[in-house]
C-alpha cells in the first residue's frame, strides 16, 4: 500500500469518525432541546407570581447572621444562583452588607426556580415581597426576565470540529 493510499484511508476513517461524533452531538443536543419545558398559561402549583402579582424573594432582617451567611453560601454555591453582581465591583455589591447580598442571591434563586414559595425559604431566613428591591444600577430579576441570550457552546462545536478535520487532512497531505 502506497503512502498516499494510506493517508487517504486514514483521512477517510477520520472523517467518518468525526461525522459520527458530530451526528451524535447533534442528536444529544436535539434531545436536550426537546426536553426544555414550554411556558404554559396555567401557573405551576405554589406559584405566587401569577396569582398575586409580581413577587421577589428577599432576606429577612433580624435573623441570625450565621444562618443568613450559610443560606447565602448555599444559594451562590450548590443553589447555583448567579451571584456575580454581588461580587466586589459588581452592580449590586453596594451596600456591602450581608442582608443586601443575601437578598440579591435569594431572589435570583427564587426567580430561576419558578417563583415557588418553597424556593424562597432558605431555612427561614427569607420572605416574599411585592415591593421591587431593585435600586440604582442594581436590578433584581423578575418573572419572565431573560438572563442570557447567548446560545450554548455546543451549537458552535461541530463547525470547529470540521475545521480540525480540514487541518489534519492538510497536514497529512503535506507530509506525503
Amino acid at each position: 500500500m502506497t503512502k498516499v493510499a494510506l493517508v487517504f484511508k486514514c483521512s477517510l476513517l477520520l472523517m467518518t469518525c468525526c461525522f459520527l461524533v458530530s451526528t451524535m452531538e447533534t442528536s444529544v443536543q436535539d434531545k436536550a432541546d426537546a426536553g426544555i419545558s414550554v411556558t404554559t398559561l396555567s401557573p405551576p402549583e405554589g406559584n405566587t407570581t401569577f396569582l398575586d402579582g409580581t413577587t421577589w424573594c428577599v432576606a429577612l432582617a433580624g435573623v441570625s447572621q450565621i444562618d443568613l451567611q450559610n443560606a447565602l453560601d448555599w444559594a451562590c454555591g450548590l443553589g447555583m444562583s448567579d451571584c456575580g453582581a454581588i461580587q466586589e465591583g459588581g452592580k449590586c455589591y453596594e451596600p456591602d452588607t450581608l442582608l443586601s447580598h443575601a437578598s440579591y442571591a435569594f431572589n435570583n434563586y427564587y426567580q430561576q426556580n419558578g417563583n415557588s414559595d418553597i424556593a424562597c425559604n432558605f431555612g427561614g431566613t427569607a420572605t416574599l415581597t411585592k415591593n421591587n428591591p431593585s435600586y440604582g444600577k442594581c436590578l433584581y430579576a423578575a418573572p419572565g426576565s431573560d438572563r442570557s441570550a447567548t446560545p450554548p457552546l455546543s451549537k458552535h462545536k461541530s463547525s470547529f470540529l470540521w475545521w480540525e478535520i480540514v487541518g489534519i487532512l492538510l497536514l497529512l497531505y503535506k507530509g506525503s
